[in-house]
């Protein structure tokens, strides 16, 4: 819909769209959908198989693996090229296995929320109009539909006629609160966007209470809703595991190109060899390489992925989101629908003094009953519902006469009853000012009571005024109602002499688990940051609920505890349809700023779970310390995607989780995107997670599957890359020490699969209880220096047991038995990453490491000497070589040990 068309009058509609009140005929509908399509959002296509595994190639460490791949080709290395290039196809295969498993789950959940939509069709020209249930897909321009509690909005519809309709727009706008609807035509001010006309409801939306019939005026990919998908750009920026990933990676592809080079010119200089040794040199770049780390991590992340589905229904469609939700130190996410329920319970009841008073209920929840008694409303609406629930059967002791049900100009509601002959008494309730402009009062004592309402609207609680008045005869009715109106249409309704009775305060009903999930996740050392579209008393209500230390919000100008003259509360669209809203508006001269502008400053209460400047703070977006605030209220979703992106440029991991299309441009800025099976659906194709249901709890069991993986990962990678660079200089250091070459290229090849078939055992790890408890994120400057460390102590091992085999074999000038050179080497260097995957490990048990490294130790003592290491041209060794090997490792395992104790104490 363009702006002309959102102004027109509903007339002006019906005749652009060449439909009228009484709907479309079949033939109209069936010719109009083949003209416009279905009404369907735009979805992204299956990606095949081939593309798939394309895209696995683009990890980096699966790249350095096929480059070297091919370079072993190139030198005729066949063997080593097989091997790798085996991994890398196995690694690919994986990937896009888990990816493609993702999916299908995604699309079953998809496919759970489809639904239909209630419209007037004619079966000819002449033929009556009658409702029927059609598919949403099949609804067109022109169609008219009727709308209920409960129903979606089905496409961008102009209403015709509207009873106390009211609909949540969250989704769109991310306003918590229900926005009341009428079939008006009154221009909008220029200021205003689509979503505050009151006559226009859009698709994506959902019908709080009342109901309405409308004419669709857009469908498909032309509603706004669909426009904004469009808007949402395609590319993405690098997630946490990326990054981490990308700068290992170039830490070992810097290694690796200066590795071959040295090996070369080395041996040319001092051995006067040539070409000969590039096979070496080659095999050496590949001993650096962790061979196996592209099926690790996949298989690490996609047992992860799997056990989640399988235990938590919580589905993983991009395996390195699991490794970001482990990483990540910060979770974004919105209030309503999350935090707290889409529903409002009752706080208390206060007479005019303040104090509680529970009559004040028993009279509002006797109007509620009588108005969804009189007025024929399918359904009580959201605070009628709440007032019911808390005072218990009420009502019935009355006999109704007439109801007003809600009325959005009015803002009030009133119902007409009577427990005997000849007396009735009049309930109202409504916004605070609303009723007490209808009471016999005096301006100072009407100020008081505004003010406090204002104290209670201030504390983040919706505020409802109750008054009432006894009218005899009772057989007056009060019009605007359904049953018995008499009289003067509003005569009743419109009283202003009432006698105010109190106020009800409500708060949102909190989402069961949120506030345990919430605790379970500042354990797990992640901070909460709550970006909403809500007023920021609202929030901080909510989250103070919730037990987040987030202090008080205080909007410039309103003092929550005003006398007279202070700012008068307001309950906002709506007292009887649902709706209320904590909005604080300024009294007659009391100077005193509406609470819902962008001018609140938050009250700090001292850090929250992260520290630092602006945590524990309510503030409203915009401000300049919105990004180290707790609570962030009148998000745009622009607001959330830079509050994102900023915590994101601080160093931060950043989960985010929503659901609405407002949401999708933060879940796109997030290292991970989180969203629950009931969001729309771009925002379910754009999150890299999807849970089956909105609930924190399994969040937190995705961040602790993925810190398990990540954990593994982790390990994988110091034990290999120390394990790796300490061979890599022993064999550069040994290629210049010796006559003759360390360890033949096929030995060489032969160590790294046995090496490489224990680390496998990495994916079946069990973490210890202490990798659990804080994000795990790869850093690569740490690495390097743990590796370094890790490694120089590695190469320190293999330089003494060249020593120790010049000893054995009578000095350096006697080494003429290659075979028992290569042979002891090959032991001893199999021993020592057995020790290495068994102490660097860390954590308690050791379970499949422990396995895998004594099976490990084994192989290097008994292949020598069985046929196959005389094929590989190595052979037994003499007994005092195993004495003085033993001597070697015994002394590396308790340097190992220290090392490993010093470098746990300095880690914080």
């Amino acid at each position: 819909m363009d702006s002309e068309e959102e102004a027109a009058t509903a007339l002006q509609v019906l005749r652009r769209l060449e439909t009228g009140p009484r709907g479309l005929t079949e033939a109209e509908a069936a010719a109009r959908l083949a003209d416009v399509g279905e009404n369907t959002p735009p979805r992204p296509g299956t990606t095949p198989w081939p593309l798939r595994c394309a895209r696995a190639l683009r990890d980096p460490f699966t790249a350095v693996l096929l480059t070297l791949g091919l370079v072993s080709a190139l030198v005729a290395s066949w063997g080593t090229a097989v091997v790798i290039l085996a991994l890398v196809a196995v690694s690919a295969g994986l990937r896009a296995a888990g990816e493609r498993r993702a999916d299908r789950s995604l699309a079953a959940l998809r496919d759970l929320v489809a639904g239909t939509a209630t419209v007037l069709r004619r079966a000819g020209p002449d033929a009556e109009p009658r409702a029927r249930e059609v598919a949403v897909a099949d609804l067109v321009p022109g169609d008219v539909v009727r709308l209920g509690p409960g129903d979606l909005v089905p496409a961008d519809v102009r209403l015709l006629r509207a009873r106390g309709l009211t609909v949540h727009q969250a989704v769109l706008t991310g306003e918590s609160a229900p926005v009341a609807k009428a079939a008006v035509d009154v221009p909008r001010p220029a200021d205003t966007g689509p979503f505050d006309e009151p006559y226009l409801c859009f698709q994506g939306s959902g019908v709080a209470a009342g109901s309405a019939t409308a004419v669709v005026v857009a469908t498909g990919q032309r509603t706004r809703f669909a426009a904004a998908q469009a808007a949402v750009d395609g590319r993405r920026e690098a997630s946490a595991f990326d990054r981490s990933v990308h700068g290992i990676s170039w830490v070992l592809i810097r290694f690796m190109l200066l590795t071959p080079p040295l090996v070369l010119m080395a041996n040319a200089a001092l051995r006067g060899r040539g070409l000969e040794t590039l096979p070496f040199a080659v095999a050496v770049a590949v001993g650096l390489t962790p061979e196996m780390l592209p099926v690790v991590v996949t298989t690490c992340l996609a047992r992860g992925a799997a056990l989640l589905a399988r235990a938590h229904r919580v589905v993983v469609r991009r395996l390195p989101a699991l490794h970001d939700l482990g990483a990540a130190d910060v979770l974004c996410l919105d209030k309503t629908g999350t935090l707290t329920q889409d529903r409002p319970v009752v706080e208390r009841a206060l007479g005019p003094d303040g104090e509680d008073d529970p009559e004040v209920l028993r009279w509002a929840a006797v109007a509620a009953w009588w108005t969804l008694q009189l007025a024929e409303l399918p359904a009580p609406d959201a605070l009628d519902e709440a007032l019911l629930t808390a005072a218990g059967p009420v009502g019935e002791e009355y006999d109704g006469i007439d109801a007003v049900p809600f009325d959005p100009e009015r803002r009030t509601a009133s119902a007409l009853v009577t427990d005997g002959p000849g007396t009735g008494l009049l309930i109202t309730k409504g916004a605070a000012e609303d009723v007490l402009e209808r009471c016999a009062l005096d301006p100072a004592e009407r100020a008081r009571l505004l003010g406090l309402a204002a104290g209670q609207a201030a504390t983040g609680l919706r505020v409802l005024a109750v008054a009432t008045a006894e009218l005899r005869p009772p057989r007056l009715g009060m019009g605007g109602g359904t049953a018995g109106a008499r009289g003067r249409p509003g005569a009743a309704a419109d009283r202003y002499d009432l006698t105010f009775r109190g106020l009800v305060t409500f708060r949102d009903a909190l989402a069961p688990g949120a506030a345990e999930a919430l605790r379970a996740l500042t354990g797990l050392g992640i901070t909460i940051r709550v970006l909403t579209g809500d007023h920021p008393a609202t929030a901080a209500r909510a989250c103070r609920d919730l037990g987040l230390n987030v202090g008080a919000y205080q909007d410039a100008g309103l003092d929550p505890g005003a006398g007279a003259g202070g700012a008068s509360a307001s309950v906002g669209d709506s007292a009887g349809a649902g709706s209320a809203s904590a909005s604080v508006r300024a009294g007659a001269g009391a100077g005193a700023a509406s609470a819902n502008a962008r001018v609140g400053a938050g009250v700090g209460v001292g850090p929250g779970p992260s520290g630092g400047r602006g945590a524990g703070r309510v503030v409203v977006a915009g401000d300049l310390d919105d990004l180290g605030a707790t609570v962030v209220a009148r998000c745009t979703p622009e607001d959330k995607a830079r509050i994102v992106a900023g915590l994101r440029a601080a160093g931060h991991t950043v989960g985010f989780l929503g659901d609405g299309i407002n949401d999708i441009p933060a879940l796109r800025a997030a290292d991970v995107g989180i969203a629950p099976r009931t969001a729309v659906d771009l925002a379910r194709e754009t999150a890299d997670v999807v849970l089956a249901e909105k609930d924190l709890g399994a969040i937190g069991h995705a961040v602790t599957a993925g810190r398990h993986s990540s954990a593994n990962i982790a390990t994988y990678l110091r034990v290999t890359l120390s394990s790796n660079l300490g061979n890599v200089i022993a064999m550069l250091s040994a290629g210049l020490l010796l006559p003759f070459l360390p360890m033949l290229p096929a030995q060489v090849l032969a160590q790294n699969l046995c090496f490489d078939a224990a680390q496998l055992a990495f994916a079946h790890d069990r973490p210890g209880a202490t990798a659990l408890r804080r994000p795990t994120v790869l850093r690569p400057r740490a690495f390097l220096r743990f590796i370094t460390g890790f490694g120089v102590l590695n190469a320190i091992a293999d330089l003494a047991t060249f020593g120790v085999l010049a000893i054995a074999l009578r000095g350096p000038d006697a080494l003429d038995d290659e075979a028992v050179f290569h042979s002891a080497w090959f032991t001893e260097n199999l021993l020592t990453q057995a020790l290495v995957m068994f102490l660097l490990r860390g954590g308690g048990r050791r379970g499949p490491i422990g396995r895998a490294a004594a099976a490990l130790a084994a192989v290097g003592v008994l292949l020598p000497p069985s046929p196959l290491g005389a094929v590989l041209g190595m052979t037994g060794l003499p007994p005092a070589c195993l004495l003085l090997l033993a001597v070697v490792l015994g002394l590396y395992a308790l340097a190992l040990r220290a090392v490993r104790a010093r470098h746990d104490r300095r880690r914080p």
